[in-house]
């Protein structure tokens, strides 16, 4: 029994870098296998556990429970209980967690230029949503004022452009000059690989509700960056 613990204690301290670089610490919190991720899912709002779950794909019910509470105990993620007639438990980024996003958004830009990447690949709502933030051009959107509605299976998000700056927020597409309805991997075709909208369309994959043209004009406002080398 003693020599069991003393190594489960030896792996635990083996798992920390023991390093003082903010870099390294910064690993030792959030370095576990599946930790940004859900880190990600969650930068958008309270999520439930078995939404977390759906939009994770390959992730087991059990790595996900250890990944909130690592990332519980850590600060980084709350739990809370929702009001009635709700009363369900969620997970949520704190204040602090939150402060996260603006290295998601470098991470992110930066590893597209991996000639590994595959743009293909499944891709959640959250997930297209970040990206929209991240591979904005503003220079393309230069006198733009759009509010665009998404309809991606259950999730629901609005997309804002205006002076040079874009926003995303989940909620009904209340006043949108378009709505797109498509899983997100559609979406990514799209906007990223370029894929007319009148294929998608006539594949049943993307339906779009208002002014095509609005969606057509904001999806020249992405483009995936150069591969490096």
């Amino acid at each position: 029994m003693k020599l069991e613990k003393v190594t489960k204690e030896s792996a635990g301290r083996s798992r920390r870098y023991h390093d003082a670089c903010g870099a390294a610490h910064g690993l030792d919190l959030i370095g576990e296998r599946w930790a940004l991720l859900v880190i990600r899912e969650l930068m958008m709002g309270p999520r439930r556990f078995s939404d977390l779950r759906k939009d994770l794909c390959g992730l087991s019910a059990n790595v996900l429970t250890q990944r909130l509470e690592g990332l519980e105990a850590s600060g980084i993620v709350q739990r809370r209980k929702l009001p009635r007639p709700a009363s369900v438990q969620v997970y949520e980024l704190t204040d602090w967690g939150y402060e996260i996003k603006p290295v998601f958004m470098v991470l992110g830009r930066w590893a597209a230029r991996s000639p590994l990447h595959d743009p293909t690949l499944p891709i959640s709502a959250v997930s297209i949503m970040q990206s929209f933030e991240t591979m904005f051009d503003p220079s393309k959107a230069a006198g733009a004022v759009m509010r665009l509605g998404f309809a991606l299976d259950e999730d629901r998000m609005v997309v804002s452009v205006a002076e040079g700056q874009i926003e995303t927020r989940r909620g009904e597409p209340e006043e949108a000059e378009v709505v797109v309805r498509a899983v997100p991997p559609v979406v990514a075709a799209a906007v990223y690989g370029k894929v007319p909208l009148a294929a998608l369309e006539g594949e049943g994959a993307m339906t779009i509700e208002g002014d095509r043209d609005v969606f057509a004009r904001f999806i020249d406002f992405f483009h995936l960056p150069e591969k490096a080398g």
